[in-house]
């Protein structure tokens, strides 16, 4: 162990003797981690769609006896998409070079079809193929949502006045035709004056009954349109930038940069500088270097994720958020980021010693580095193949861990099971890179 304590303490200080490197090597994973985090935003950033108003509608509409400013709704409840009026041929143009992803036209007749309440008239969409088509018709799904929403009470309130006709009787204009209503109040009233039979006593209670029913028509009308609400808590919560998920990618992809980058790099260093055959006949064993390049990688993960967490739980502390700090979490995640460290360090120092020459194990490094962070990316339920793989390398693992030891209230399971993995995976490649490891004295 001293002898691999020897070996490690010489790389450090090579480390330190060469602060630009250190400088570019902890600087880039942490701007690919913002670059990666920046296009997840941009994927629930909202969609540009095309509003093509080919029935002209004015600023004020009159819907069930109100005002309706159906462009200011529009505005309003468009807020989870970014709404662009263009002409029909513009449209459709900006729909096929792609600029917008979606087009929402009011046809001709719209207007009127509203105004009527007879017939219900619909909004015409065409979105693009694939893609995030799914999830664009669902945004636009919630913005008819939404305006229906906003309707239903001027639909509700002329309901209501139609009952109220019903009730008390008057004059009422319907489908541009004027009409005098009676009234069950006045029917009632009229029956009692005619002469007493059972059918007049039949029809008068008939018409006292369903009066009384029909005054419960405002309370009922009333919650069939909102049977339920949903009410927003005014708390203090992160934002997506400050996730669980974007910390533990963060964390993830910074030290799997690292750890493969300094592993693979320093292993084939030492051949470089005609250091392994000197270092294998008196002071060290092949197996004891490997395993001196295997703690660098752990001890820079270690320094490195636990001030990325730092980071992360002051910008919280900051901002006045409450949970989610990662101060008492501190030690477990320490026991994640040195196996994750020492896996990926085994990883690349297998790459180092097939690779044989620095300047090819560093290209090689940064090469696999991206593919395995990506597979990593990609969900096992959208494809089965990428999870697998995954599953085979050490980047998806030290992500759920990571994950899991700073924010699941009941963390042990996982815990417990991506250590194993880790420490499974860093003896097959510190097994691979001891045999690979030949090479270099070559």
């Amino acid at each position: 162990m001293s002898r691999v304590l020897l070996v490690l303490g010489k790389d450090l200080r090579v480390l330190r003797r060469s602060p630009l490197l250190l400088s570019l090597l902890v600087a880039y994973p942490l701007l690919v981690a913002a670059l990666v985090g920046l296009v997840a935003g941009y994927g629930s950033s909202k969609p540009r769609v095309a509003l093509v108003d080919e029935d002209h509608l004015p600023a004020v509409v009159r819907v069930g006896g109100e005002n309706f400013r159906i462009n200011d709704a529009i505005r309003e409840v468009g807020k989870n998409v970014h709404l662009l009026r263009m002409s029909s041929g513009e449209a459709g143009r900006a729909l096929r070079a792609g600029r917008v992803v979606a087009t929402l036209t009011v046809p001709p007749g719209f207007l009127n079809d509203l105004k009527s309440g007879i017939a219900s008239p619909n909004l015409v969409y065409e979105t693009t193929k694939g893609g995030i088509s799914t999830r664009v018709t669902q945004q636009l799904q919630a913005l008819v949502y939404s305006l229906n929403r906003h309707l239903q009470r001027a639909y509700v309130g002329t309901d209501l006045h139609y009952v109220q006709l019903i009730l008390n009787g008057g004059n009422a204009t319907f489908v541009g035709r004027k009409y005098h209503v009676l009234g069950l109040e006045r029917m009632h009233t009229l029956l009692l004056t005619l002469p007493k039979s059972r059918a007049r006593d039949q029809v008068a209670q008939f018409s006292r009954i369903a009066g009384v029913a029909l005054g419960f028509t405002g309370s009922l009308l009333a919650s069939t349109a909102n049977p339920i609400g949903l009410e927003r808590a005014p708390e203090k919560s992160r934002s997506s930038l400050l996730s669980a998920q974007v910390q533990a990618y963060a964390l993830g992809l910074t030290i799997t940069f690292l750890a493969l980058l300094l592993a693979a790099g320093a292993l084939a260093a030492e051949r470089d500088e005609n250091a392994v055959g000197r270092l294998v006949r008196g002071l060290v064993s092949l197996g004891e270097l490997i395993w001196a390049k295997v703690a660098l990688a752990a001890i820079v993960a270690l320094a490195l994720g636990l001030a990325i967490a730092l980071v992360f739980g002051a910008i919280v502390e900051i901002g006045g958020v409450v949970g989610g700090e990662p101060w008492a979490r501190l030690p477990l995640l320490a026991v994640g980021l040195v196996l994750a460290g020492a896996a990926l360090g085994a990883l690349g120092a297998l790459l180092g010693a097939l690779a044989r020459e620095s300047r090819t194990a560093s290209l090689v490094a940064v090469l696999v580095v991206m593919p395995i962070v990506f597979v990593g990316l990609i969900p096992a339920q959208v494809v089965p193949v990428a999870g697998w793989i995954s599953d085979a390398l050490p980047f998806a693992h030290a992500v759920r861990y990571f994950s899991s030891s700073l924010y699941d209230a009941r963390p042990w399971a996982t815990v417990a099971r991506e250590l194993a993995w880790l420490a499974g995976l860093g003896a097959i490649f510190g097994a691979g890179a001891r045999l690979a490891a030949r090479r270099l004295l070559a």
